[in-house]
């Protein structure tokens, strides 16, 4: 096997060579090692690698070369650092529960890829570890906060990689980078035992890939309750692999293009969702446009959000200063996260109390929603990647409210259901032909009804596919990152 055919396979027909002995699970991680090699220097979306110790693990994506996102997550032995310099050099004692679901499977995990700082950002560009690049336009970003998965993903390193949501950082590099990106119900996936509820149940944990079965078959691998977890979410009985290709039947499908912030939209990802919900309708879905009331305005939505965000991180960042002996200044942190942690400081008990009934309010509304219809059609974003630099300007002048605010406008479609703790994902249905991007298109589904979204995105996968696109960063070519883009697809 090389390069070539290696990135042609997802992570299911890789796993079947493996079991068929085909190919050996070492010769699999060499492949992926030398398209990292290949191709990282472009993108910077690994900042580590190493030689997996392959277990005799077994399932769909037994053999199968992984990345983990630098962050809620943590493998034995191996460096953690939250893509700071406060936790640069922390080494994990342990495996987290999920990690060890992943080694249980057989994943041969062979590094670590790049997040922003704390992750509190919907771009990757930290002081520590760098700018992650969009493989589809080394200028652009690739989103966040799991940039670095979502890169490394989409330029052919690994078919699939860990990644965490807890406001769209699953779904906004999945929509840059033409990726697979679903973010399961709360409850799905084991945040412990370090961790519980991750921003008050916000933050999931899943990954990322290039096809909907694979993204399935990693769902069936982290479901599952380990002990002392504040939620559980219980399983389709026939498993979530399974959903895929099942007929889908005829759906009621919102339609909402204007998000909760009234942002506009670019023009191109107006035009990709008018086409989408077009291709809706002609697989005998019923599609219509409705309104999505939050139950409470916007600007409340972001203050509640940013007083569980800033508080929660108060505590993280008192403990990697703990574990460092490294002080709490710009010596360490970026000038948001220190902003975040000063407004965490000053947050009370009150105002936290009062942001959780405003989580109440935005799961009563979103549950509301799905009386009347089966699925959310939304764009993933209202706009396509900026250029690298833009997103973190004026950052010193802000504070911790404002911060937040810059994060959730940047990202106004997907943070609801973080927050109500529903199931979403994000496909790459659309292209914007003027700069050579894909556009996602996210649909989102009752509580626990990931089974509806597998079964619709299947079918979206076959009407619309999205695999003969390949970004200009690819392993097995030779590509010049400084180029302009021509405009075609390869």
């Amino acid at each position: 096997m090389n390069l070539n055919e290696y990135t042609a396979l997802d992570g299911i027909a890789l796993a079947r060579l493996v079991a068929a002995g085909e190919v050996t699970s070492a010769e699999l991680a060499e492949l992926a090692i030398s398209a990292l090699q290949q191709v990282n220097p472009h993108i910077n979306a690994v900042i580590e690698h190493w030689s997996p110790t392959v277990t005799e693990g077994s399932g769909p994506l037994a053999g199968v070369p992984f990345l983990i996102k630098d962050l809620a997550i943590t493998s034995a032995g191996r460096r953690v650092e939250l893509g700071s310099r406060l936790a640069q050099g922390l080494v994990a004692e342990a495996d987290s529960y999920l990690m060890q679901r992943f080694n249980a499977a057989g994943l041969a995990t062979l590094g670590r890829t790049t997040t922003p700082e704390m992750a509190f950002s919907t771009e990757t560009e930290s002081t520590l570890q760098g700018p992650t690049r969009n493989p589809w336009d080394t200028r652009r970003s690739a989103g966040g906060s799991s940039g670095g998965s979502g890169a490394a993903v989409a330029a052919g390193i690994v078919p699939i990689a860990h990644a965490t949501d807890a406001a769209g950082s699953i779904r906004v590099p999945a929509a840059f980078n033409g990726l697979v990106g679903l973010k399961p119900t709360r409850g799905r996936a084991s945040n412990g035992p370090a961790l519980d509820e991750v921003f008050a149940g916000f933050g999931v944990q899943l990954g990322l890939s290039r096809t909907v079965r694979d993204s399935a078959a990693l769902m069936d691998i982290v479901q599952g309750q380990a002990p002392g977890d504040p939620y559980y979410t219980t399983a389709p009985a026939e498993g979530f692999l399974s959903q895929v290709g099942r007929d889908p039947g005829r759906l009621r499908i919102g339609l909402l293009d204007t998000p909760w912030n009234g942002a506009a939209l670019d023009p191109e990802i107006a035009d990709s969702t008018d086409v989408v919900a077009r291709e809706l309708e002609a697989l005998g879905h019923h599609v219509e446009r409705i309104s999505a009331p939050l139950g409470t305005s916007w600007e409340s939505f972001v203050e509640a959000n940013a007083h569980i965000w800033c508080a929660t991180l108060v505590r993280w960042i008192d403990g990697l200063a703990t574990a460092t002996s490294r002080p709490i200044d710009l010596t360490t942190l970026e000038p948001a996260t220190l902003a975040c942690y000063a407004y965490g400081q000053q947050s009370r008990a009150v105002d936290f109390a009062s942001a959780l009934e405003v989580r109440n309010l935005i799961s009563r509304s979103v549950a509301g929603w799905f009386e009347d219809i089966d699925v959310l059609l939304t764009p993933t974003l209202p706009r396509l990647p900026q250029t690298l630099g833009t997103y973190n300007v004026g950052a010193e002048h802000m504070d911790g409210l404002q911060w937040t605010a810059r994060v959730f406008a940047h990202s106004p479609f997907t943070p609801v259901f973080n927050v109500a703790g529903t199931p979403a994902v994000s496909l790459p249905l659309g292209m914007s032909h003027s700069l050579g991007l894909p556009i996602g298109l996210q649909f989102a589904a009752r509580f626990g009804a990931e089974d509806v979204l597998l079964r619709l995105a299947g079918q979206l996968e076959q009407a619309l596919p999205w695999h003969q696109r390949k970004p200009k960063i690819w392993a097995g070519r030779v590509h010049n990152p400084a180029s302009d883009y021509s405009g075609s697809l390869d």
